[in-house]
């Protein structure tokens, strides 16, 4: 166990500013541990969308609890410094024009959806909102989203934008993961996703609406070999409702069918999630409720106070 390094300060977890490499590194040579090549248990963190515009309370799509839940993940991640081989990360990466996206769609009276709008496919037949570009895959995709039992499409706002700060993993979680790294002699693992314009995308592992022909428009069978390999998963990051609930559905639908006695090895660290607020629905409720159902197969939900195992 490490203790908490000296350069880690709580009070600016969810702030904005330039991450302290340098002593985040120096940290993690001070730390004396083993290399993680050599860990007879491999364990990997699974940071679901750890970025700005999620966490901060002043980001784009905001998650309220967001930088608790990120605080307690840096102390956790601390505090098993050793015993985390790797740390995986996704990253949400959009540009403007994306079909959850208010520009996207358009009324009769040429007003563009607000942000949390809800648009079915009935309101797609009945003209209510009418698709500005992509018409036919656009009214093809509301109509096959439903049909896949998945959420309605929300129109969201403006966020994690490629190039803006928005995009990037929150500082203070930025340079724990450099202190791992150093530590541990081990590389993170970075992955983008949610750049196709045609499809949600808050699995990491795939779209919710599959897109023939695009090498991120299917399910990602090499990610998911390569987590579960991994003796134990632990996950983490936001939101709990969308991103990371449906990154564990990947995750179950895929080793129910292979593998099933692998689900066991994968824990959800329960404090260090949030779920979306919206509006009209309850996502916390319909979140809890799906991973009921995935606790019964095998999957943990653990507190970040639980020892690893």
């Amino acid at each position: 166990m490490m203790n908490i390094p000296a350069f880690y300060n709580p009070e600016k977890v969810g702030t904005l500013y330039l991450p302290d490499i340098a002593s985040a590194t120096a940290a993690g040579r001070q730390a004396n541990c083993s290399p993680a090549a050599e860990d007879d248990q491999k364990v990997l963190l699974l940071l679901v969308d750890p970025q700005v515009d999620f966490i901060h309370t002043d980001g784009a799509l905001s998650v309220p609890g967001a930088v608790d839940d990120t605080r307690r993940t840096i102390e956790w991640l601390f505090s098993n410094l050793e015993r985390v081989t790797t740390i995986a990360a996704s990253l949400d990466t959009h540009v403007p024009i994306q079909i959850f996206y208010p520009g996207w769609w358009i009324d009769k009276e040429g007003n563009h959806p607000a942000p949390y709008t809800l648009i079915s496919a009935q309101d797609v037949k009945k003209g209510k909102w009418q698709p500005t570009i992509e018409e036919a895959w656009s009214i093809e995709y509301v109509d096959r989203l439903e049909k896949a039992a998945k959420k309605v499409l929300t129109i969201w706002p403006y966020h994690t934008m490629l190039g803006t700060p928005g995009h990037a993993i929150t500082p203070a979680l930025y340079e724990a993961i450099i202190c791992h790294s150093t530590a541990r002699q081990t590389e993170p693992i970075l992955y983008v996703k949610g750049s196709i314009p045609k499809t949600e995308h808050y699995s990491i592992l795939e779209p919710e609406v599959k897109v023939k022909g695009d090498p991120l428009g299917t399910l990602n069978i090499d990610l998911i070999d390569r987590i579960g390999s991994y003796d134990l998963v632990y996950m983490a990051g936001q939101a709990k409702s969308h991103c990371v609930l449906e990154t564990a559905d990947s995750l179950v639908t895929y080793y129910s069918n292979n593998r099933a006695e692998l689900i066991n090895r994968w824990r959800m660290l329960s404090d260090c999630t949030s779920s979306v607020v919206h509006p009209e629905i309850d996502f916390e409720a319909m979140a809890n409720a799906k991973l009921a159902e995935y606790e019964l197969l095998g999957l943990q939900l653990v507190s970040s106070d639980q020892p690893i195992g």
